[in-house]
């Protein structure tokens, strides 16, 4: 089903250490219930590229969260202070945890919610993902979107970002979807080979789907790197795989 109705708002949440921010919320008009879902910003911002992809994922039926995990650095252009954030080394990952699972929380405690959640996550948004699904409980369904350092080399590692997300791959709780363009070189094909050698053997739940003539960033229309078939299919496996898991 489709929801040619949506509504959209900015609306506070409440993140890490009861710090109180702002999210794009985006849902179907209507009683529900829905399944919500937490989109991770990728490194650059909470920008356009991400709340146009909250509003395509509340257009199928699911109540979505983009949560703004810079709010700390005050109000200003999202792409000045995405890059205001990079130059700092971007976040904790103990913060974005804690926002995260805010994020969820906000989403379970709404009067149409169907209790079920799941995350995904573009870029450094698809590693926090990754690390999301392994370290937060009751996470129902994680799509990994081409996520830099889940495997990171130890002298990228720092009091930020201490553990690669591949060191808790054996706590994912959760089925995982992982999209990748063959093109790009982080995650390079050979990193996202080991990725997937590592969850067959623990025996997880996942699938991930790779694409020719992709690299990195092939969802986002207003880069170069823009791949629109590449990106059509990987859409309508997302949303596949958030009606299976989230219902």
């Amino acid at each position: 089903m489709t929801y040619r109705n949506i509504i959209c708002d900015v609306v506070p949440f409440t993140g890490h250490n009861g710090e109180t921010g702002e999210a794009y919320y985006t849902r179907p008009a209507g009683p529900g219930p829905f399944p919500g879902v937490v989109l991770i910003h990728h490194i650059p911002g909470w920008n356009e590229f991400c709340i146009e992809a909250a509003r395509k994922l509340a257009h199928p039926g699911f109540a979505t969260l983009c949560n703004h995990l810079y709010f700390r650095m005050g109000d200003g252009d999202p792409d000045d202070i995405g890059a205001r954030a990079r130059a700092e080394g971007g976040v904790s990952d103990e913060q974005m945890l804690g926002d995260v699972a805010g994020a969820m929380a906000f989403l379970r405690a709404q009067s149409n919610a169907n209790g079920k959640v799941g995350i995904i996550g573009f870029c450094s948004g698809g590693r926090q993902t990754y690390l999301s699904a392994c370290r937060l409980p009751n996470v129902n369904a994680a799509v990994d979107c081409w996520g830099g350092r889940v495997m990171a080399d130890p002298s990228a590692l720092n009091a930020k970002q201490p553990v690669a997300p591949i060191d808790y791959s054996k706590d994912l709780n959760c089925p995982m979807l992982g999209l990748f363009g063959n093109d790009d070189k982080e995650p390079s094909p050979e990193q996202v080979n080991k990725t997937e050698a590592i969850l067959k053997d623990l025996g997880k739940t996942y699938e991930f789907h790779r694409y020719d003539g992709a690299g990195h960033a092939f969802f986002d229309w207003s880069r170069p790197s823009y791949r629109p078939e590449q990106a059509m299919d990987g859409w309508n496996k997302v949303i596949s795989f958030f009606n299976k898991n989230l219902g």
